[in-house]
């Protein structure tokens, strides 16, 4: 077979099977049933339970709209492509999710539960949460000696309740959406804010823990009615060390010290790091490029390993040493130790890239 007509051959879509995703654009959408143009397979169809399940989220879908849906039957009895939409639901409901973020408009949600880091809503059926540290000082628990099972009880007093509420940051990937009941960046906010700047050191204590960082209170000494704040610590801000669960290092309560970062927008963001001594330089004159090291994989991501060369100093192996997040799989494993070679070194910059010894 010439190359020519290989070429052709593999460039002719295979068919769809059970399972697959596909793309396509609404042709027709009716009282039971979306239909979708999946050109060049044919055309698929959403109804019956699928249907039912999506039906409250695709009310403002358009003809012309583009949508995934999963493949649930590749032929059905009538001809078209059975298909799934409750991801595409899903991707609806984000993006309206990402409307309401961008004109930060204030939305009305009904609070169906409680746990001791704050509230649990949904938000067009996406299950969202609200940390107690964004709630309005109405509805935050004052407890004068902090317990996590007072809070609690406090907390769950809001169950039932609705609250107007803005979308303080939303991961569709991951499927988190915050809230926060509290108003935008008011007049009250900016005035207290010109008492801060990036570089102060100030006192705070943990109000809330999630996978992604902490939440803190924190306030200037000495400390005055009315003029704390609200921050985050990223998880990445927390310790030079990789820190994977925020609540193995901080518990709700404790009392820190920390260092402002940024403020961007009436958010302040802190660090703890910032605080310790930078392990990066102390090793400024110990390493260099092309040097072969021993180093113990701590983290595998789809863009690459993290070594752990030192206590606190981490270098990357990019996923293009591999060349597939399948082969570093097969080449590395967590947690334990293999030699590599520093294919750049950057202490001033915290930063390290390696390759896997051969």
């Amino acid at each position: 077979m010439n190359n020519d007509f290989k070429d052709i051959i593999d460039k002719i879509p295979q068919p769809l099977k059970e399972g697959d995703t596909a793309e396509g654009k609404i042709i027709g959408v009716g009282r039971s049933s979306i239909f979708l143009d999946l050109s060049p397979f044919g055309t698929g169809i959403v109804y019956g339970r699928e249907f039912i399940s999506v039906k409250d989220n695709v009310k403002k879908l358009k003809k012309g709209e583009k949508l995934r849906a999963k493949v649930v039957s590749p032929d059905n009895e009538d001809g078209f492509i059975e298909l799934s939409l409750r991801e595409a639901a899903e991707q609806s409901a984000w993006k309206e999710i990402e409307k309401i973020k961008n004109n930060d408009v204030p939305v009305k949600v009904k609070i169906i539960g409680a746990n001791r880091g704050g509230l649990l809503t949904k938000l067009f059926n996406i299950p969202a949460f609200i940390p107690s540290s964004q709630l309005n000082p109405e509805n935050y628990p004052k407890i004068k000696n902090p317990d996590s099972s007072k809070i609690l009880r406090e907390l769950q007093k809001l169950v039932g309740k609705e609250l107007e509420v803005k979308v303080l940051d939303f991961y569709p990937k991951t499927g988190k959406l915050i809230l926060s009941e509290k108003e935008g960046a008011s007049q009250l906010t900016e005035r207290i804010l010109k008492n801060y700047r990036v570089g102060d050191i100030v006192e705070g204590e943990v109000t809330a823990l999630m996978d992604f960082g902490a939440f803190v209170k924190f306030w200037k000494k000495p400390k005055k009615k009315n003029e704390e704040m609200e921050g985050l610590i990223h998880i990445s801000e927390i310790d030079w060390q990789i820190v994977t669960d925020p609540s193995q290092i901080l518990k709700v309560g404790q009392k820190l010290k920390a260092k402002i970062i940024d403020i961007d927008k009436g958010k302040v963001y802190l660090s703890l790091k910032a605080l310790k001594e930078n392990p990066w330089r102390k090793i400024e004159g110990k390493y260099k490029r092309g040097d072969i090291i021993k180093g113990e994989v701590k983290r595998i991501r789809p863009y690459g390993a993290f070594i752990e060369v030192e206590p606190g100093i981490y270098g990357l192996c990019h996923i293009s040493e591999f060349g597939s997040s399948e082969k570093i799989k097969e080449e590395l494993e967590e947690g334990k130790n293999y030699k590599f070679k520093i294919t750049s070194f950057l202490p001033q910059e915290n930063k390290m890239t390696l390759s896997l010894a051969k």
